[in-house]
């Protein structure tokens, strides 16, 4: 999963990335209403950490600008001020939670994790196919039961596939929520950690469409 946090404070900013990437997430950064906005309207994000008092442009403004655009990605705002017209005016924008400084690190997580399954349509920390399941809170998988010991990086891709499960993700849309601005696109990575999810799974629910990419569904619905 792929975020953008947007918040002008240096420490605050630099601790929230840390705490999403410790927690799995590829996270981008933007100092500036300006350049969030351009972040969000370029690149393909699952969700996005918005300051309300930005430089530049505000959060609001912001926001008002991707919704226009037509951006769907949940959004977390952050706001120091006590006046509820503010946190109105958020939601009014197209937030769709929010959390008032200063906070506790883990309700910023815990809210992330919310805003990502509603998105996804579940209702819970728990994704399930078949006999597996992965437990998004606590970063686990299992399978009729057994843990399953996965690296952060199969980690995540499983995860992005749970999150659409059934549906078929392109090769493409991986790199671009999995890695950051960086990486190499053409290299043959999606696939090599495709090949060691299915040995480490050891069941039939990792499906490769050829042509078209790879999603997660019981056998029997395979296409």
């Amino acid at each position: 999963m792929r975020i953008l946090v947007v918040e002008d404070d240096p420490d605050l900013n630099r601790q929230i990335v840390a705490a999403l990437g410790d927690a799995g997430y590829v996270v981008d950064k933007a100092m500036d209403g300006e350049e969030g906005h351009y972040l969000g309207e370029t690149e393909p994000y699952d969700a996005v950490v918005l300051d309300l008092g930005l430089p530049v442009l505000d959060g609001v403004s912001v926001l008002e600008k991707w919704r226009r655009a037509g951006k769907k990605m949940p959004v977390l705002i952050l706001t120091a001020r006590d006046r509820w017209s503010d946190k109105v005016a958020g939601f009014d924008a197209g937030a769709d939670d929010y959390v008032v400084k200063p906070f506790q690190m883990e309700e910023v997580l815990a809210r992330m994790r919310a805003l990502l399954r509603r998105s996804a349509g579940h209702a819970t920390s728990e994704l399930t196919c078949g006999p597996m399941v992965l437990d998004t809170k606590s970063a686990r998988v299992t399978v009729n039961g057994t843990a399953i010991k996965l690296t952060s990086l199969e980690f995540r891709l499983l995860s992005y596939l749970m999150h659409h499960g059934g549906k078929v993700v392109s090769r493409t849309e991986l790199v671009e929520h999995l890695y950051d601005q960086d990486f190499d696109r053409d290299s043959n990575t999606i696939e090599v950690f495709i090949g060691r999810l299915r040995k480490k799974l050891g069941v039939d629910v990792l499906h490769t469409i050829r042509g078209m990419g790879y999603c997660v569904s019981e056998p029997d619905n395979a296409n």
